[in-house]
């Protein structure tokens, strides 16, 4: 098994390897940010790196002397994936065909994420580029599939479609007009839109290194372009990702790193690796809402956001109130008003609101004691149905008593 990590610019250790010998390149290196990346590490320990450059020029010139470097070491079926983001996109796709060839381009890959803040006018980005490019036409790729979307219908899964005489797209029959059954169905093939979390501050596998990437980003990358025992090359590799994915998909790797504390944390990691499992991933986003739909349909036409993951709060309304957040909660089905109210001002309390709304949903028909101190900070709104159920009783009530009278 080849398990290096090595340190050293990878310029002069790359020509240390053979021609024709690595499977797959993935190189994650400076993106041209023009700016000093540091993180400290859960035990303190800082690790960084300078990605400023004199020019844009310099910095391509300094990639195309690499990237060489690289196809050379590379075997006719290997493939390479450059990650990069909008900063220099453009310039290195435009390098990569020059040193690869156009025709050699096999996708754009949009690694995509959730970010939460932005600090610049511009839209808040929310994903990277892994441009996909192979040395010959007889490149290794291991067909991936994927769940079939919630909206796909049966009769699209299990029956066989053609092109008719019009170009259309229609399911095949027989001469009897039965329905042609497609087989066995695999799923959908692997887009080139590739939606994985962004590594979470306090996700097992963090380990403090500043442009750290996803495990999970990594095994997809090796599980398409190679089969076991190949061999990976990182020649930027930085925390050691790549090497770990591989280690732990039984590939050989070799890693290369200017920086020796890279290089010192990516044999720690090798050594003892540790994956995070996404949940997200792992259930789909749909299991993380737990809004019940009725109390959704309650809230809809109020500007608010809602509130998923939270036991006392549904929502966070768009007003704010010196600076501190309005929070609400929707009475649930059979839910105790009090009960509900308790709720509400117990999470609102935590995150220090500045109003708290309870939507009332039923009549409170429960006997009270002296012990059900209701929130005095609680503020209770009923919602529009119960307002209008209020309303019509109180007309009906009106109406029965006038009767009554009118009959006395």
């Amino acid at each position: 098994m080849t398990h290096q990590i090595l340190h050293g610019d990878c310029l002069f250790v790359l020509r240390e390897i053979p021609d024709d010998h690595i499977n797959l390149v993935y190189l994650d290196p400076p993106f041209f940010t023009q700016s000093k990346q540091s993180l400290k590490s859960k035990t303190m320990r800082e690790y960084s790196f300078t990605d400023t450059w004199e020019s844009m020029e310099r910095y391509i010139e300094f990639l195309r002397e690499r990237l060489y470097e690289m196809r050379r070491v590379m075997k006719d079926e290997s493939t390479i994936f450059f990650h990069c983001d909008r900063n220099a996109s453009h310039h290195i796709r435009v390098l990569l065909d020059d040193i690869f060839g156009y025709k050699r381009f096999l996708s754009e890959i949009i690694w995509t994420y959730r970010r939460w803040s932005n600090t610049s006018r511009s839209l808040l980005g929310s994903h990277q580029t892994i441009f996909m490019y192979s040395k010959t036409a007889n490149y290794t790729f291991n067909e991936i599939f994927q769940d079939y979307s919630e909206t796909t219908n049966l009769d699209q899964i299990l029956q066989r479609r053609e092109r008719n005489k019009h170009g259309k797209s229609v399911y095949v029959t027989d001469s009897e007009g039965r329905i042609v059954l497609n087989g066995p169905k695999k799923g959908v093939p692997l887009t080139d839109t590739w939606e994985i979390p962004f590594l979470n501050p306090k996700a097992r596998e963090r380990c403090g290194y500043p442009t750290q990437k996803p495990l999970q980003l990594l095994e997809r990358i090796i599980q398409l372009a190679t089969n076991e025992n190949d061999l990976v090359l990182d020649p930027f590799c930085g925390s050691g990702t790549t090497l770990v994915a591989a280690k732990l998909l039984h590939r050989n790797f070799i890693g290369i790193d200017s920086s020796i504390e890279a290089v010192e944390l990516s044999r720690q990691r090798v050594q003892n690796p540790i994956r995070s499992e996404s949940k997200l991933l792992e259930a789909g986003r749909e299991a993380y809402r737990n809004l019940p739909d009725d109390v959704i349909q309650i809230l809809r036409e109020s500007p608010v956001k809602f509130v998923q993951r939270n036991s006392g709060i549904d929502a966070i309304h768009n007003f704010f109130v010196g600076g501190k957040p309005v929070v609400l909660r929707v009475q649930r089905s059979g839910e105790d008003l009090t009960e509900a109210a308790k709720k509400l001002q117990q999470a609102g309390r935590k995150k220090d609101a500045a109003m708290l709304l309870l939507i009332r949903t039923e009549q409170d028909k429960r006997q009270h004691t002296f012990l059900d101190v209701f929130p005095a900070d609680v503020h209770v709104i009923d919602s529009l149905a119960l307002s209008v159920q209020s309303s019509i009783e109180n007309l009906l009530q009106t109406e029965l008593s006038e009767f009554a009278k009118g009959n006395a």
